[in-house]
């Protein structure tokens, strides 16, 4: 048909179906053309008609909503600000709280730095009053001090020049300077040796460093307590302990051979006619060879004192745990002086501790150069040796081989005191050293090898003695020892210390010796008072007898030196102007007549400048 679309032969897809408007698929067949088409119109003019019915607003209902309109934009633009200004603080609060937490990290930072620095302090005080103070410098400083020490008392040979007593004129200026120079080099190596056996350990010494309790006292009370510490430690160094004069060979000799044998040597040195230094004498002089009786020449190489260094010292030091036990430092471990330990290259150790013991080089060339069969008969050797020499340590043979009245006349302090040292010479005996700063070094005693000289290298102690440990429980305490000779008061200062650091005391025994050092000392002190008013009143009595002979023994007595005889004539001198101001102040005195202040400062000022003259 014409004016008819042509239809496709396949159905379209259905379309939803709105509430305005109704879709359907458009049929092949013309009934359901027709019936879409009429809908349509129908539709439209639903719309206009509608459209139609709509009334427009009137002005003043234009009015109106053109001023809720404009009042709902000013709000909104109102709120636009008020949000842009909100988040411009808030931003700028943001940016102050960022730059306050940078300041106030900044600040906390140098805080915490000073904190930790006083920690550290503290523990490093803390550490080096335990002697544990080993840092690189103090290395350096023992080190370059125990090369020059070294370096000093290095035996050297005398020059030739200092030998030959006739000596050319052109060469005499120089000799007298080479002597001098000598002389001043003597002078150097003795103050460097009295300076090592006074010397303190100051590098950990408690005056030098505030604990760190005392961080966060005032001023005044850490003034305070420095001044108390300060005190406390001058006097524990006026009271110290030198090593007896004896024993300085032992320290100055570059073995460290044992001082009771150096000094029987010492003694034909001194009655030898040489020039030689002792210790070039007797190991490379004319002394190399000689023997003396009661010390061979095998002994003296054998006994060698081993000297501990600061490293070393640290295996032996001791420290109380919470219950007044006495532990070692090194592991924790409470003390027991048994017989079940032994010493070794580490400090005491177990028997069954595979730890070698120390052997001094003369020890171990000696036993390499021996050839025995087996090392239980190159044991018991050497044991039978040691034996031997603990016998002859702090022997009296002219008491043991008197008889009767003979046997009292020999008996003096010294007697009785090495009566009593005896004891110490025994095996298994444990010995103590408190240094200048009360710490405590505990050891075994092996005469001739380990004794209380080693723990220090021979410099001051506080005290020394023997010791009982049982499982960390202190039991005997004795203050003996052959090298210090530590009076009563050093003894009684040591065990004040020990009840200080809350040692458990409960179970101490001091030993009699305490009692018998007590009354040697007021034995010695009362016998140089009755010696001293025996010397006054014979004296005294000769001046009235025989003044004469009394005047010449002042003289003899008297120094001859020049410099002294120049101090004995200022000081009569003096005494001469006294004497002759005497009347004239008298005089003035009784007229009323007083010197003005200028008179008295021009006087002393004139006398003053005629002393000087006098002197020089």
């Amino acid at each position: 048909m014409e004016g008819t679309p042509r239809q496709s032969p396949l159905l379209t897809i259905p379309t939803r179906v709105d509430s305005k408007f109704s879709l359907v698929s458009t049929a092949s067949s013309p009934t359901t053309s027709a019936s879409i088409s009429g809908s349509s119109f129908a539709t439209k003019a639903k719309t206009k008609e509608y459209m139609e019915s709509l009334r427009p607003p009137s002005p003043k209902q234009f009015e109106r909503i053109a001023l809720i309109q404009h009042q709902r934009e000013q709000e909104t633009k109102r709120r636009n600000r008020e949000r842009r200004r909100w988040s411009r603080e808030a931003q700028r609060q943001r940016d102050r709280a960022t730059s306050m937490s940078t300041n106030n990290s900044q600040d906390d930072r140098a805080q915490a730095a000073r904190t930790i620095q006083k920690t550290f302090r503290g523990y490093r005080a803390r550490r080096e009053l335990e002697g544990f103070g080993l840092d690189a410098s103090t290395r350096w400083v023992t080190a370059i001090r125990e090369a020059q020490f070294r370096n000093a008392t290095m035996p050297r040979p005398r020059s030739g020049s200092e030998d030959n007593d006739t000596v050319d004129k052109p060469e005499e200026d120089h000799v007298a300077r080479q002597k001098s120079t000598n002389a001043r080099e003597k002078w150097k190596k003795a103050s460097a040796i009295a300076r090592r056996a006074g010397h303190d350990d100051l590098l950990s010494d408690a005056s030098d460093s505030e604990s760190s309790s005392d961080e966060d006292a005032s001023p005044e009370e850490r003034a305070a307590a420095r001044a108390r510490r300060e005190k406390a430690t001058a006097a524990r160094r006026h009271e110290a302990r030198m090593m007896g004069i004896r024993y300085f060979l032992e320290l100055v000799d570059q073995k460290h051979r044992y001082g009771s044998n150096l000094c029987r040597y010492h003694e034909v040195w001194k009655r030898t006619d040489t020039h030689e230094n002792y210790f070039y004498w007797l190991d490379y002089g004319e002394g190399r060879n000689v023997e003396v009786d009661g010390c061979s020449r095998d002994r003296l190489e054998r006994e060698q004192v081993r000297y501990l260094s600061r490293e070393e010292r640290q295996y032996y030091l001791v420290e109380v745990d919470n219950e007044g036990r006495l532990c070692w430092a090194k592991n924790g471990q409470r003390i027991d002086t048994t017989e079940q330990f032994k010493d070794s290259i580490k400090g005491v150790v177990p028997l069954d501790d595979p730890t070698p013991a120390f052997r001094a080089a003369a020890r171990a060339a000696d036993s390499q150069s021996q050839d025995y069969d087996n090392s239980l008969s190159y044991e018991s050797s050497l044991e039978s040796e040691r034996e031997a020499d603990r016998a002859a340590k702090y022997a009296t043979p002219g008491y043991d081989n008197s008889q009767g009245v003979r046997k009292v006349s020999q008996i003096s302090a010294s007697t009785i005191f090495n009566k009593m040292l005896r004891k110490s010479v025994r095996k298994n005996t444990w010995i103590f050293v408190a240094d200048t700063n009360f710490r405590l070094y505990v050891g075994i005693k092996d005469s001739g090898a380990f004794q209380h000289s080693s723990f220090l290298q021979g410099s001051r102690i506080s005290s020394a003695g023997l010791i009982k440990i049982k499982n960390g429980r202190l039991s005997s305490l004795s203050p003996l020892s052959g090298h210090y000779r530590p009076p009563a008061s050093n003894f009684r200062a040591f065990v004040h210390s020990l009840r200080q650091s809350e040692v458990d005391m409960s179970h101490v025994s001091i030993s009699k010796s305490y009692v018998v050092l007590i009354g040697l000392e007021s034995y010695i002190k009362t016998k140089l008072k009755g010696k001293d008013l025996a010397q006054r009143v014979s004296h005294r009595k000769e001046k009235i007898l025989a003044p004469e002979e009394a005047a010449r023994r002042e003289e003899d007595a008297r120094d001859k030196s020049e410099s002294a005889a120049k101090e004995r004539e200022v000081l009569r001198r003096e005494e001469e102007e006294k004497q002759e101001g005497r009347p004239v102040k008298k005089v003035l005195k009784k007229l009323g007549i007083k010197p003005t202040k200028e008179e008295k400062q021009a006087a002393k000022r004139e006398n003053k400048e005629n002393v000087e003259d006098m002197r020089a």
